[in-house]
């Protein structure tokens, strides 16, 4: 007892409170104690339980996303700019071919029986001219909400309106004049290159701009969609060994706390979840593979293929011209060089390219005789599909196309060999004449474009199939799969967790 400073009563002395280092040692020691009895069992419980759920919920968002962002793919690929870029590349070749029945048609004159007759090459004109307007409304269709291609599509439909005045003013100048093959007049002549001149300067060039602008969205949207298909399956996978991992945890836990050997629900779910991870990696690689077989083996080739014949078809048109308007066969006899080289850039030994004609057949020639001492020297579309020859009876197709391509340029310098003999009318019936003439030629290599160009299409067409089918039912499978796995999760703890009650 100490007395008081003024001698009053004593006062007893009160213990000094715990220090902070002992205080949180004795809640940490309280802490654990409750957590190795029945509440800390049943928080780790509902701790492993919630982890369980979150990582199916996990596997669930990263298996949708993946799911989403193929069909994306697909759907642009598929279903959108894809079957745009086919659409307006047959618009291209539509037109083209337009033009180059006008000419053979004016360069008749009176003798309408001339190769496969006037009346054929009529039919010919109609045919192209439904095709390129329907062709022009698909792709209005497709344009969608793009005003710059809505434009465009609006401009070549008006285009055409004009330039069918000019050839039907043509034509009827033409019947009046009753002139030769190989002889219009001056009036004839003169109206026919005001529509040639719309054809090819303005209306060609609006057709193919609409193809490149419907690649350039195929190619980004190909390059990101494959891109985020291909890490999918790596990030279902990942997800998926979290979710199996903290299943497997959950009950290794159960087991050594309550003895129970075995927790049904809980395998059930552990055994869902891996056969739901095998089956989306699988199907989202198989989404891959069909979404670059799409690209790659089928579209690709399409549009080159394609264009190869739009362009072919502007060749076979300036024959024509050549022979139907003297005063630009120069003109046009570098056209027909320059479409050449754009449809089959061919280089000879030691890098040399073909300064001419002459030497440019020379050159396919000696590439049909022997492909594969130019391997390296060859681009073009028909150059650029040569590379591609994954695809059963592919190069047999290819070669058959190459067979008939030199045959077309022999054709053509055999044309161009009377024309210059001075022999017009002969010349005339060389190119429109029957078996052996340039029309003949040309006819038989664009039936080996056409079937090489179905079997890309058959090609792209069954790989957007599979990777339409492959995605069937996955919206239904996928959160039915996440909830059921839930509720076996749920149920397989529940029992456990009724014990503490």
């Amino acid at each position: 007892m100490i007395s008081g400073a003024t001698g009053g009563p004593a006062v007893a002395d009160v213990p000094a409170p715990p220090g902070g280092r002992i205080a949180r040692s004795f809640r940490r020691r309280r802490i654990l104690r409750r957590l190795r009895g029945p509440y800390g069992t049943r928080v780790r419980i509902w701790l492993l339980t919630a982890l369980c759920l979150a990582s199916v919920g996990a596997l669930f968002t990263v298996t949708t996303v993946a799911i989403s962002q193929a069909r994306e793919g697909f759907q642009v690929i598929g279903h959108g700019a894809g079957p745009k870029v086919a659409a307006t590349a047959d618009l291209y070749f539509a037109l083209s071919d337009m033009d180059a029945q006008v000419a053979n048609i004016l360069l008749m004159g009176d003798e309408h029986t001339l190769g496969e007759g006037r009346d054929a090459s009529v039919r010919r004109y109609e045919l192209r001219r439904d095709e390129a307007n329907s062709a022009l409304l698909h792709a209005a269709q497709l344009a969608g909400g793009d005003p710059a291609e809505q434009r465009t599509v609006r401009e070549v439909l008006n285009g055409m309106g004009d330039y069918e005045q000019l050839v039907a003013e043509a034509r009827l100048l033409n019947d009046e004049a009753g002139s030769g093959p190989g002889q219009p007049t001056a009036g004839v002549v003169d109206t026919y290159r005001q529509a040639t001149d719309l054809m090819r300067l303005e209306l060609l060039p609006k057709a193919y701009n609409l193809t490149l602008e419907s690649g350039a969205t195929v190619r980004t949207t190909y390059e990101e969609r494959r891109s985020d298909i291909r890490l999918g399956p790596l990030w279902v996978a990942i997800s998926g060994t979290v979710a199996v991992g903290s299943l497997v945890a959950l009950q290794l836990f159960l087991r050594a706390r309550f003895r129970r050997r075995y927790n049904p629900a809980l395998a059930a779910a552990t055994v869902g979840v891996l056969a739901l991870v095998g089956l989306a990696t699988g199907m989202l690689q198989n989404q891959a593979e069909q979404l670059r077989t799409a690209k790659e083996d089928g579209l690709d080739s399409v549009i080159a293929l394609s264009s190869a014949q739009a362009i072919s078809t502007g060749m076979n048109a300036d024959q024509s011209r050549w022979l139907l308007d003297p005063e630009r066969a120069d003109t046009y006899a570098q056209s027909f060089f320059e479409d050449a080289q754009t449809v089959l850039y061919v280089e000879g030994p030691g890098g040399v390219v073909p300064g001419d004609l002459l030497a440019y057949d020379s050159e396919v020639g000696a590439l049909v005789a022997d492909r594969s001492g130019y391997r390296g020297r060859i681009l073009g579309f028909l150059g650029d599909e040569l590379d591609n020859t994954r695809l059963d009876g592919q190069a047999e197709a290819q070669g058959e196309v190459l067979r008939a391509y030199d045959g077309f340029l022999r054709a053509d310098r055999e044309m161009r060999a009377i024309a210059g003999d001075g022999r017009r009318r002969a010349a005339v019936s060389a190119h429109m004449g029957g078996t052996g003439s340039v029309e003949d030629a040309f006819d038989r290599y664009e039936e080996s474009l056409i079937n090489l160009t179905s079997l890309h299409r058959a090609t792209f067409d069954n790989a957007v199939n599979a990777g339409d089918r492959g995605r069937a039912g996955w919206d239904v499978l996928l959160p039915a799969s996440t909830l059921a796995f839930a509720v076996l999760i749920l149920a397989g703890v529940r029992p456990r967790l009724a014990e503490y009650r």
